[in-house]
């Protein structure tokens, strides 16, 4: 049974100690709500937080932490914020920015909501997301792929190590022809994105989400739209890069701007290009081999963590085309 909700009110001192506890334009007000899910209305020099009383007394206690550290003239900062909301883990040591090794956890705390790595190779994968600014994993369905790189995109989001993420997919099915589609363009493109809405909609609650797109914070977008665009502190994710041509996958990589991630997950074996179109993650992953800063991850299907019988269907299908 859920606690009844209840209501606290903060004083802050004067308009200084409200711009470094709040941040510019809020933004620890932000990270702070968006991390306890509680609503925060600041006004006239106070904070007044509602919601559920464990969720109201731990934005409370991050609050009060804060401005201790602004009497005492410590800086106040989007990792000092992350650290304190973590349960004030040592500096060098921040599970919400990723995993210290491969089998550490990653940790986000949305309700109950805890991911880690499941398998050895989802470590390794965790690992080379937290060390590199380009990441390409390759695995079959249901090793983590596309769950794993979204968890790490939120966590830096909420962290403020980036300012954006972007999520992006092919639309191969519909190719040149989304004009065809009924519906106007969010309608057309929906069943290509839905995987990677999906994904969020496991680790953030709706309206959380809607906070975060109606903000310009997460933004969906098939491939095709992403030409022409620098994208800086943001965290960019491809989703199924095997149904990316070569030319394609060469757009999307150039996309990269000032601290700026990217990572390419994709499945070769479940190709749908036209027959005769060379795929463009095979192509890319044999170009970047041996770049500092790029890693590619191979998970297989030890890997797989979804219902047991995923992992027997692809063993069954890996069989039919042996033979």
């Amino acid at each position: 049974m859920a606690d009844a909700p209840i209501s606290v009110t903060i004083s802050l001192e004067n308009h200084d100690e409200e711009l470094a506890v709040l941040g510019s334009r809020d933004q620890f007000l932000r990270q702070i709500r968006d991390v306890t899910g509680v609503k925060i209305l600041a006004r006239h020099g106070e904070l007044r937080i509602d919601g559920d009383r464990d969720k109201v007394e731990r934005a409370k206690s991050v609050f009060e932490e804060l401005r201790t550290l602004y009497k005492n003239r410590q800086p106040i900062t989007s990792a000092e914020v992350s650290r304190i909301l973590d349960g004030g883990c040592p500096p060098g040591q921040k599970p919400i920015d990723g995993p210290a090794s491969p089998a550490a956890p990653l940790e986000l705390r949305e309700g109950s909501k805890s991911v880690r790595a499941r398998t050895e190779g989802q470590g390794e994968y965790l690992k080379a997301l937290r060390e590199n600014e380009l990441v390409f994993v390759l695995g079959p369905a249901g090793t983590g792929k596309t769950y794993l790189a979204v968890a790490v995109a939120v966590a830096a989001l909420r962290s403020g190590s980036i300012k954006k993420i972007v999520l992006v997919r092919p639309a191969v099915e519909a190719g040149e022809h989304l004009g065809f589609l009924p519906g106007d363009l969010e309608a057309k493109i929906n069943p290509y994105l839905r995987p990677l809405l999906d994904a969020l909609h496991d680790l953030m609650d709706f309206e959380a989400i809607r906070r975060y797109m109606s903000n310009d914070l997460i933004e969906i977008a098939p491939l095709a739209y992403m030409r022409g665009r620098t994208l800086n502190d943001a965290m960019i994710i491809l989703d199924e890069g095997q149904n990316a041509t070569i030319p394609q996958m060469k757009m999307f990589l150039t996309r990269m701007g000032t601290n700026a991630r990217i990572v390419v997950t994709g499945d070769p074996s479940q190709n749908d290009l036209p027959p005769g179109t060379a795929s463009g993650l095979n192509d890319a992953v044999g170009r970047v081999h041996g770049i500092p800063g790029v890693s590619v991850v191979r998970l297989t299907k030890a890997d797989i963590v979804r219902h047991p019988l995923v992992q027997a269907i692809v063993e069954a299908y890996e069989k039919s085309q042996e033979g």
